[in-house]
């Protein structure tokens, strides 16, 4: 067993109601970490369900509303989290929409459709500049102790693009800049920053296809199979554990080699 020296570490990780986020929450409970779950819409008794399971899982668990687009809740987040445990050791930069559209779509040769500013800016607003929100707020902490791990929530259509999702490429490439800015900016406080880059997980967003597209994602996934949050959640754990201690700056891709098998 890989020893982790996560035990009693305060990590941070939003967008964990669901999907990726709540598995990478229950995944550093499981090593007795103290875990600040933050999301923007938890569902009725969800919050305190997930509070009881990050309990079971071995560690503590406090669950906040936070809106990572709001810096004033950003900052009450943190406030509260510095009086409960103390400042943060890890972040997870996990929160993320979609808003899907071609640029521009021509029928006939006519401009039928086209991105709309709202949906423009939602991504951007919650993709790029909540991280960079919640990590400005956060990293204070981490310098004072003198030790951090930052990790943000990438995609593997930030390394490569894709179709219909020009807002969404655009942050998560964004994504991946500003960590390899972090990384230089903040390794002389003892801080590393590093981003995951998903490919295709089975998470609720993906469960609303229709098994037609599904079948076409496996298909181009060498491995054979969808991607579990369990397995982005492991991905995230190594990089915040003492085992992965000389690396920063580094994009990790999670997708089963899709980008070989296109």
């Amino acid at each position: 067993m890989i020893e982790t020296g996560l035990k009693d570490r305060v990590v941070v990780v939003t967008g964990a109601a669901a999907g990726i986020g709540r598995a990478t929450a229950l995944r550093f409970a499981e090593e007795g970490a103290k875990v600040a779950a933050w999301d923007v819409a938890w569902a009725d008794g969800d919050a305190a369900e997930l509070t009881r399971e990050l309990a079971s899982a071995g560690g503590q668990g406090s669950v906040g509303h936070v809106d990572v687009t709001d810096t004033d809740s950003v900052a009450e987040a943190v406030e509260e989290l510095d009086g409960l445990w103390g400042a943060a050791d890890v972040l997870v930069n996990n929160a993320g929409v979609v808003r899907d559209a071609q640029l521009v779509k021509v029928k006939d040769g006519e401009v039928v459709k086209s991105m709309s500013d709202a949906d423009f800016d939602k991504v951007i607003d919650v993709n790029l500049r909540g991280v960079f929100n919640v990590t400005r707020a956060v990293v204070p902490g981490m310098i004072t102790a003198g030790r951090g791990v930052v990790l943000s929530a990438s995609s593997v259509v930030g390394l490569h693009g894709n179709f219909g999702q020009t807002n969404y490429v655009a942050t998560k490439a964004g994504v991946i800049g500003m960590t390899q800015v972090w990384a230089r900016e903040l390794g002389r406080h003892g801080i590393r920053a590093n981003a995951i880059a998903p490919g295709f997980i089975k998470t609720e967003i993906l469960a609303a296809m229709p098994d037609k597209v599904l079948d076409g994602m496996v298909g181009h996934t060498p491995v054979g199979r969808m991607g579990e949050p369990r397995d982005v959640a492991e991905a995230y754990l190594w990089l915040a554990s003492d085992a992965a201690s000389f690396i920063s700056g580094a994009v990790v891709s999670v997708d089963g080699g899709l980008v070989v098998g296109t």
